[in-house]
């Protein structure tokens, strides 16, 4: 198994981010640095895990707080006074061939203290706070520059202005009137990175889904009918901020997570797939080819095939050489199997033991308090004592 017929394309240089290869690793939120938001043993054996992936770039590698109000969790990697050397740090644990970003990133509404960008009667039930108020958005901007300025200095070839998953930018982009005026602080902040010679991609929910939650059956639904719900005009957007560089995911975890984390088992806190996870594999690779072939000059990263498991390296190759998009992202599955851009490149047989079966394990065990990993697959975690928080927590999900 995992031997490709067909390895054309996927081993390919990509020129125009230098990248060796068509395989990224696809930045996750850690849950696991220190209550200062530096990194952790956990963190450094994640990273080194990156660097002998075999996969020949590195999108974001986690998210990364432009501020320690920004953090989504509290033992989110942030800014703070010793940034600089964690940053240079992380990134020397990458293969020196590896192209590497970071990823900047406000929580916004999802944030330790929510400070949502707008009112939103579906969102509000779930999760608000006081708006942020325009002088603080300006400011938010200063941050990312300050930010990006740190991740050049590290060594990082580019930034990736977080544009997804219900957060700071993206919800912006989700409410009224006309994408310009949405997208002003976009625009504005992508300016001022570029402007100081940083190289910007954006990783962004290209479409939305409108918020689910567990119906008869714990089968998720959606709580309104509404014909178009948040953003849907990714290729507009990237022509506004003059982005060639995009990695494309869709929806939030935190509202419909199968959106863009295709499973067959939810999270605790989630919800039994309301579709065949295939569908929402489709749905997240159709999102990418659109944007290419809108914009064939634009470098595609495309995201959501951990589900497909033994099929990845297939599919992935099938995407490139079809146009579907410049690189296919990995992330789950680096996780579990941080070697398996490293086996299908080299066309040796798939460690099937490793491979993510997609068990949402690795969102569970946040949600329950505990550090970010893969908890059935990777035996260092395998091993914790306190695992047995994360078999309760599922235990109390089923019952």
């Amino acid at each position: 198994m995992g031997v490709l017929d067909d390895p054309t394309g996927i081993v390919e240089r990509v020129e125009d981010v230098g990248a060796p290869n068509r395989f990224a690793v696809l930045p996750m939120e850690g849950w696991d640095g220190t209550d200062d938001g530096r990194p952790t043993p956990l963190v450094r054996r994640r990273w080194s895990r990156f660097g002998t992936s075999g996969a020949g770039l590195v999108w974001g590698g986690e998210a990364f707080a432009v501020s320690a109000g920004a953090r989504a969790n509290p033992r989110q990697r942030c800014v703070g006074p010793s940034a600089a050397d964690d940053l240079a740090e992380l990134r020397s644990l990458l293969a020196s061939d590896q192209v590497a970003g970071l990823q900047l990133t406000h929580s916004g509404r999802w944030a330790t203290v929510s400070r949502p960008a707008r009112r939103d009667p579906l969102l509000d039930t779930r999760r608000t706070g006081p708006l942020l108020t325009p002088a603080e958005l300006d400011r938010t901007a200063d941050d990312f520059v300050a930010a990006a300025l740190l991740a050049r200095d590290a060594g990082f070839d580019f930034v990736d202005v977080k544009m997804c998953h219900g957060y700071l930018l993206h919800e912006l982009l989700s409410g009224p009137g006309p994408l310009a005026v949405r997208a002003e602080l976009h625009a504005a902040t992508v300016g001022r990175v570029r402007a100081e010679g940083v190289r910007v991609g954006v990783r962004l929910s290209a479409f939305d889904v409108v918020p689910h939650r567990p119906g008869p059956n714990g089968v998720g639904e959606p709580e309104a009918a509404v014909e178009r719900w948040g953003f849907a005009e990714p290729v507009e957007l990237l022509d506004l901020l003059g982005v060639d560089l995009v990695c494309v995911t869709g929806g939030s975890p935190y509202y419909c997570p199968h959106a863009q984390r295709p499973a067959y088992f939810p999270p605790t806190d989630g919800y039994l797939p309301p579709e065949d996870p295939l569908v929402g594999v489709a749905r997240l690779l159709d999102a990418a080819a659109r944007i290419k072939r809108a914009r064939p000059a634009t470098t595609v990263v495309a995201s959501g095939v951990s589900y497909l498991q033994e099929h990845v390296g297939n599919v992935a190759s099938a995407v490139v050489r079809g146009g579907g998009a410049d690189l296919v992202g990995l992330g789950r599955m680096m996780l579990s199997y941080p070697s398996l851009a490293a086996d299908v490149l080299a066309g040796r047989p798939l460690e099937t033991r490793q491979i993510c079966r997609t068990f949402s394990d690795c969102t569970s065990a946040p949600r329950s308090g505990l550090v970010s990993g893969c908890w059935p697959l990777d035996d260092l975690y395998k091993a914790r004592p306190d695992r047995v928080r994360l078999v309760a927590a599922k235990r109390g999900r089923d019952e």
